[in-house]
C-alpha cells in the first residue's frame, strides 16, 4: 500500500487481465485522516470495507460463484474458518482487479471527477 499516494483522488478498478477494458468500479477519496486514496484503499485491502463500496459488490460476485464458496465451506468442515475480515479481503480478491488513480487538490475536485467517471462509464460500472 505505500505505494499509493496520501492524497485525495479517484480510483478505478478493472479485470486486471483486460488492462484494456472499461473499469468496473469507480471510488473517490477525500483527506480521510491524511491518507486520501491510501487510507481508502486500506479498508479494502485490510478486509474491513466488507460492505461497504468495492466490498459488498466483491462479496455479492463471490457469493455467486459456486467455486468461492465450496472452498470457503471446505475451510469451515476442516475447523479451519475465516474470520469475516479475512473472507472480505478473499472476496475482493477473488475479482483479480487491477488499481488506477488519479490525485486531486481536494475532495471536493475527487467527488466532480468521480460524478464524471461513473456517468462515462455506467454501463460498465458496478457502481449503484
Amino acid at each position: 500500500m505505500d505505494h499509493i499516494p496520501p492524497f485525495p483522488g479517484v480510483y478505478m478498478l478493472r479485470p486486471a487481465k483486460e488492462p484494456n477494458a472499461a473499469p468496473v468500479y469507480v471510488g473517490m477519496a477525500g483527506l480521510r485522516q491524511g491518507n486520501g486514496l491510501r487510507g481508502r484503499l486500506a479498508v479494502y485491502a485490510s478486509g474491513k470495507g466488507a460492505v461497504s463500496g468495492l466490498g459488498e459488490h466483491a462479496f455479492d460476485r463471490a457469493l455467486a460463484d459456486s467455486g468461492w464458496i465450496q472452498e470457503r465451506l471446505g475451510e469451515a468442515l476442516r475447523g479451519q474458518a475465516q474470520r469475516a475480515k479475512t473472507v472480505a479481503r478473499l472476496a475482493i480478491d477473488h475479482l483479480r482487479l487491477e488499481i488506477r488513480w488519479k490525485t486531486v487538490e481536494n475532495g471536493g475536485e475527487a467527488h466532480k471527477l468521480e460524478r464524471e467517471l461513473i456517468a462515462k462509464h455506467r454501463a460498465t460500472l458496478w457502481n449503484r
